[in-house]
C-alpha cells in the first residue's frame, strides 16, 4: 500500500522537472542573451573587483589617495602632508619607537607614520563612518603596522596605562569638549606630542569675524596647573549631519587661546616646545603645529 501511494506523487514531481528543464532548454537554444536582464541588489557590485570599489563603498570621504592607487575620494591630499613630515622631523628616528594616533580621519597621516617604520602604530578613531574608511586605506595602502580601534580615546586615555614614545593629534584638540583635560592626559602617556590645532583668538578674529559665528556665549577662564586658561565655546551648528563630518562626539566644544596652550604645555612638563604653520587667517579659523617634547 506504501509504495503504490507514493507513485502518483512522483509522476507529478518528475513532470514538474521535466517542464523545468524544457524551459531552460530554450533559453540555452536561443543564447544567454535571451535570458531575461536582472539587477543587482543593493548591496551587491555587479562589476569586477576594483579599488574604486573599494572606495565608493563608504560616503563622504574627505581625503584624496595617492595617485598610484588610481581612485577617486576626497579632496585633501594629506598623504603628503608638510606639517606630519615636520613633526616626524623633529621627532627624530622612529624605528622601535611607540606610536599613537588620535583621530586618524582616514588614515593619510597613519600613512605617513607608517612609512618611517615604528614598531607599532595604534589609530584610535570614534567616528563608525572613519574608522571604516581607515580600514578601507589599511587595505588599499597594504598598511602593515597600523592598527585601527572604534571608540572615544578620552576615557580609555584616563585608565590604559599605555605609555607611547609619540602622540599625534592632528585635527583634534579643538574638538574636544574639554580640550584642557586632553593636554593633561597626553602628557600623563608620552614624552613627546604633536598637536594640529585651532586656536581662539580676538586679535587673529575680531569682532564681526564671520569666523566667530560659531561661538556660543562668553569667554571662559580655567585656572589649572598654575595657569589660567582662556576658552570659547563653539557648536557645529548641525554640520554633523552630513555624512562626511570629521569633528567631536559632541556638539559643544572649546578652543584654547594659543599662548595658554604653549603655556599649559609648559606647565604639564613640557620644556621643549616648537611651534609652525602658524595660520591666523585660516579660512576656518586661526591654527598652528606644536611639537612638545619633555626632556630626560
Amino acid at each position: 500500500m506504501t509504495s503504490w501511494s507514493i507513485r502518483p506523487a512522483a509522476r507529478s514531481i518528475s513532470r514538474r522537472l521535466r517542464r523545468a528543464a524544457e524551459a531552460l532548454d530554450g533559453f540555452a537554444s536561443d543564447g544567454p542573451s535571451s535570458l531575461p536582464a536582472a539587477a543587482a541588489l543593493d548591496n551587491y557590485v555587479e562589476g569586477p573587483p576594483s579599488a574604486q570599489n573599494a572606495v565608493d563603498a563608504l560616503q563622504g570621504w574627505n581625503m584624496a589617495l595617492p595617485p598610484e592607487v588610481g581612485v577617486t575620494a576626497g579632496a585633501g591630499a594629506f598623504y603628503a602632508d608638510p606639517r606630519i613630515l615636520w613633526a616626524l622631523d623633529e621627532f627624530g628616528p622612529l624605528e622601535g619607537r611607540k606610536v599613537l594616533e588620535l583621530g586618524p580621519l582616514e588614515a593619510s597621516h597613519t600613512y605617513m607614520i607608517e612609512q618611517r617604520r615604528p614598531a607599532s602604530l595604534l589609530a584610535v578613531e570614534a567616528n563608525r563612518l572613519s574608522f571604516l574608511r581607515c580600514l578601507v586605506v589599511k587595505e588599499l595602502l597594504d598598511l602593515k603596522i597600523a592598527r585601527f580601534e572604534l571608540g572615544n580615546f578620552a576615557p580609555w586615555l584616563e585608565t590604559t596605562g599605555r605609555r607611547f614614545d609619540l602622540i599625534v593629534a592632528s585635527g583634534v584638540l579643538y574638538h574636544m569638549a574639554n580640550p584642557i583635560r586632553l593636554l593633561e592626559l597626553l602628557s600623563l602617556r608620552a614624552d613627546s606630542v604633536y598637536l594640529w590645532t585651532h586656536y581662539a583668538s580676538d586679535e587673529a578674529m575680531p569682532p564681526g569675524d564671520p569666523r566667530r559665528m560659531a561661538f556660543v556665549g562668553e569667554a571662559e577662564v580655567c585656572e589649572t596647573h598654575g595657569v589660567s586658561v582662556r576658552c570659547r565655546k563653539r557648536s557645529y551648528w548641525g554640520a554633523w549631519k552630513n555624512s562626511s563630518f570629521c569633528g567631536g562626539l559632541y556638539d559643544l566644544h572649546r578652543w584654547i587661546e594659543k599662548d595658554d596652550i604653549l603655556t599649559l604645555l609648559g606647565a604639564l612638563g613640557f620644556d621643549d616646545v616648537r611651534t609652525a604653520h602658524d595660520e591666523p587667517d585660516h579660512h576656518n579659523g586661526p591654527a598652528f603645529s606644536i611639537f612638545a617634547r619633555r626632556s630626560r
